[in-house]
């Protein structure tokens, strides 16, 4: 199979690195050749500055994308400005012509300045998902994911989640075997549970004026079977009052408000503590561990347990 990167100017370089550990790997410490050929090219051969401080020099044109049957598109930080005309027509070229064509983190964009998200369902890094579904309104934006599969077109959300959509492309092009004997060399895992909504970080407490008292009141006594009445009744406010002032100051109602509060307490409780899921789910204000459940999967796309499993880790020393 013959895959050609497109390689914008400030192009992610990790990104980019990704697709060729993937799909240009050369036969190394008695590993099989692989089975794909891959071209990075650009619209302008010659030099290509990276978004991080170097270089590349690529000798190979969009004709690359003449004879692919898998065109990848790694980020670029120049993401909201559309690429030059020539891009986006050998791209939807391609796409004519019967290639697949997959976008790594906010590569996404360019697919859309293309037309090849119109009436598709795409990702992109968690934190230009807005940006995307605003810039283009035809295509239904899913933050929460990992990668998305409209088969011809396929995108993934951000950075080192273009790896998982590599692996998902050699499953679905070379079958799980193969994809296995990938994570194995990359020393990842073959699949990974739960979405990009796991890394989302949780919103800060939001403030107001009027309401200030009461939400700082809400927060210090979360693990208390606070509901919406007792927010209004701690503001002095009628409940029809409470909720259409707390809607105009704080932008969300106060049912959600106090859900993303709890939530956000779990995972912080998760990360740093080893308290039992139940424990955690009484600190945080919830009436059982089924409730943590559900709310944090509806937030997070994932478990307790798995959260927990992935974001220890990331919150401790290794030696």
């Amino acid at each position: 199979m013959d895959v050609a990167a497109v390689a914008l100017p400030r192009v992610i370089s990790f990104e980019l690195g990704i697709v060729a550990q993937a799909f240009g790997r050369p036969a190394r410490l008695g590993e099989a050749a692989s089975d794909y050929t891959l071209t990075t090219c650009t619209a302008r051969p010659g030099r290509v500055a990276t978004a991080d401080g170097f270089d590349l020099h690529l000798s190979r044109g969009l004709d690359a994308l003449e004879t692919a049957d898998l065109v990848i598109v790694p980020g670029h930080v120049s993401f909201a400005d559309s690429p030059p005309d020539v891009v986006l027509s050998a791209l939807s070229e391609a796409h004519d012509r019967g290639a697949t064509v997959a976008s790594l983190c906010t590569g996404a964009f360019v697919l859309g300045f293309a037309g090849l998200l119109e009436g598709r369902r795409a990702t992109t890094h968690w934190a230009t998902a807005d940006q995307l579904a605003a810039l283009f309104p035809a295509c239904t934006v899913d933050a929460d994911v990992l990668w998305v599969d409209e088969g011809d077109i396929l995108s993934s959300a951000g950075l080192a989640a273009g790896l998982d959509l590599c692996l998902h492309l050699v499953r679905r092009d070379r079958g799980a075997a193969a994809a296995a004997e990938l994570a194995r060399w990359n020393v990842v895992a073959p699949h990974r549970e739960g979405g990009q909504a796991q890394f989302i970080p949780s919103p800060p407490a939001a403030s107001a004026q009027g309401l200030g008292p009461t939400l700082a009141w809400a927060v210090e006594h979360i693990e208390q079977e606070i509901d919406v009445p007792a927010l209004a009744a701690h503001a002095h406010l009628s409940p029809r009052t409470h909720a259409r002032r707390f809607e105009a100051e704080v932008g969300m109602t106060p049912k959600r408000w106090l859900r993303t509060q709890r939530v956000a307490l779990a995972r912080e409780l998760l990360e740093t503590s080893d308290l039992s899921v139940s424990e955690v789910a009484r600190r945080a204000g919830f009436g059982s561990t089924s409730a943590l459940r559900a709310y944090l999967k509806e937030q997070t796309a994932t478990t307790p347990t798995a959260y927990r499993t992935a974001f220890r880790g990331l919150t401790t020393t290794h030696g």
